[in-house]
């Protein structure tokens, strides 16, 4: 593999290892339906405004959500959409999964 293909195979990785927790994924299903407050994910969330502020970071750092800060508070919005397509994708296959399993049981 050349460098090229490395670093944009690099850069894929980064995007599904920001993906890789459950909190991460829940804010970008709730940043699908229009832009946040971090205060409101923080409510949603459960979390303190410190854990989920990691998050986002990772989220941002991977180019899937972009901030935009008004006064004191920080907004972020869906910046990589695409990734919902993904969900919806594995969302899909473990449907089916769940299915077949069901079928086996009666």
């Amino acid at each position: 593999m050349d460098d090229k293909t490395h670093r944009w195979c690099a850069s894929r990785a980064t995007v599904f290892k920001a993906l890789g927790h459950p909190t991460r994924v829940f804010i970008v299903q709730e940043l699908s339906k229009g832009e946040e407050c971090v205060c409101h994910l923080t409510e949603k969330i459960g979390a303190d405004i410190s854990t989920v502020s990691k998050h986002l970071a990772i989220l941002k750092s991977a180019g899937i959500v972009s901030d935009d800060k008004r006064g004191l508070q920080v907004f972020y919005k869906l910046r990589m959409p695409c990734v919902l397509g993904v969900f919806g994708c594995v969302d899909k296959i473990m449907a089916e999964d769940l299915r077949d399993r069901e079928s086996l049981i009666r």
